[in-house]
């Protein structure tokens, strides 16, 4: 692990080179410690893929004093003591059909796989929070199956429906709310994904471990969902 200033009130430690379960998890674990050890002088803290960053409450901890309680803490972080850890479990269900599943000929052909081989294959993992952003709410989960791994669209839409599930090189998630993208959408869930009540606005937190379960059309249209 490596701690570097990036600028007068805040740092970032980087925890790993490249993206796994083992880093996500060791990540969330220090997330937690960080905010018991040191909640009351962080004004903000933003975990990602391979770091956190922190910035200090200026006006309770000089960014020297911060950078000095930071590497102890970080110091005395060992893998071997997150083996409590159990993720939040969330299922999601999700509608295959292909009225929402707009990339389904494209997925099928770049996989050479018939679309219902993906839905089992994409509904078969458990996925790790890997990160929360790009736009309000939005979860990157990992890692899909390398048999239906997919480079996101060479032409991104300018609107993406509200719920759609998509695919992008070995991730997965789901799309909070319209918006531009260049996932390779594969289905839809009915359900809100925005939470107010939390900062990221997102249902989901780091760590979380979720699943999808496919549903037919009218159950998807009886959960709230629209086509």
């Amino acid at each position: 692990m490596q701690v570097k200033l990036v600028n007068e009130n805040s740092l970032i430690i980087y925890f790993a080179e490249s993206v796994s379960i083992e880093t996500a998890d060791f990540i969330n674990y220090a997330y937690r410690r960080l905010n018991e050890e040191l909640g009351d002088v962080i004004e903000s803290i933003i975990p990602s893929y391979t770091s956190i960053l922190l910035s200090c409450n200026s006006r309770k901890i000089g960014l020297q004093h911060f950078l000095s309680r930071v590497n102890a803490l970080v110091n005395n972080l060992h893998a071997k003591d997150i083996t409590d850890f159990k993720p939040n479990q969330i299922e999601l269900p999700v509608y295959y059909g292909e009225e929402v599943a707009l990339d389904h000929q494209d997925i099928s052909q770049h996989t050479e796989l018939a679309f219902s081989e993906i839905i089992k294959l994409h509904t078969s993992e458990a996925y790790r929070v890997f990160a929360i952003g790009f736009t309000p709410g939005f979860a990157f989960l990992g890692n899909v199956s390398d048999k239906i791994a997919m480079p996101r669209k060479k032409s991104p839409r300018t609107a993406v429906p509200k719920g759609s599930v998509g695919i992008a090189d070995r991730q997965t998630a789901v799309y909070p709310n319209q918006s531009p993208g260049g996932w390779q959408i594969i289905g839809r869930t009915p359900i809100d994904l925005i939470d107010i009540t939390t900062s990221s606005l997102s249902k989901f937190s780091m760590g979380d471990q979720v699943s999808f379960k496919a549903i037919d059309k009218q159950t998807f249209l009886d959960m709230g969902g629209t086509l």
